[in-house]
């Protein structure tokens, strides 16, 4: 049987304070290679553990504007997600009333 394998890759340039200055991605599958990004935020299940393990960073130079902006896309996207995955439209539509009102109060809209 052959496996098939895709691989995700992600660089993180430091300053001396170990501050992340560039963040760069490649995803050969998708055709991204060597992209930058101004911001990540990666969540990986620990089944064994039933936790959530996190990597959360930004680059010093992220606007406070873009970071609001990115937050809001990524909880729409959450929310989305969490319907595809759990079949949950009612809770799904809950956290999209909440995405409405994070946006309204952070004046995206």
């Amino acid at each position: 049987m052959n496996n098939l394998k895709s691989e995700i890759k992600i660089n993180v340039e430091l300053d001396e304070n170990r501050v992340p200055e560039n963040l760069t991605w490649s995803a050969q599958d998708g055709g991204v290679n060597n992209e930058e990004a101004k911001a990540m935020l990666l969540s990986i299940w620990d089944s064994n553990a039933k936790e959530t393990l996190r990597i959360d960073l930004w680059t010093k130079d992220m606007p406070v504007d873009e970071m609001k902006q990115f937050f809001h896309q990524t909880l729409v996207a959450m929310a989305d997600t969490f319907q595809r995955a759990t079949t949950d439209e009612k809770m799904a539509d809950t956290m999209r009333d909440f995405c409405d009102y994070f946006a309204e109060k952070l004046e995206l809209k």
